[in-house]
């Protein structure tokens, strides 16, 4: 059940550490409160991926789904170089697995 936030916290800080707050909650996609309520209970505050990102995690999808195709080719006639690519497969997959935590 949804219970209502009704407490009132309130704390001083420089214009600057005001805009530095701001820009953290901005990109992580949560407003300046819920971002300072997630920072003060040392919860693990993820950014959102911006349409760079988005796009650089799209092309790491197709490598490593291009690179065990070829792996796949070179299985029976190359077994040393089949090994290689998956290996490069599987080095990829263990950085798009860290991007999505």
């Amino acid at each position: 059940m949804f219970k209502a936030k009704r407490e009132l916290v309130k704390f001083r800080c420089s214009v600057y550490e005001k805009k530095l707050l701001l820009v953290k909650a901005k990109r992580s996609g949560l407003s300046l409160s819920a971002y300072c309520r997630e920072a003060a209970s040392d919860k693990d505050i993820k950014e959102r991926l911006t349409d760079n990102h988005l796009e650089i995690y799209k092309a790491l999808i197709k490598f490593h789904n291009n690179f065990k195709s070829i792996g796949n080719m070179f299985r029976k006639k190359d077994p040393g170089l089949s090994q290689a690519v998956y290996q490069l497969a599987d080095e990829i997959k263990l950085h798009l697995q860290k991007i999505k935590k």
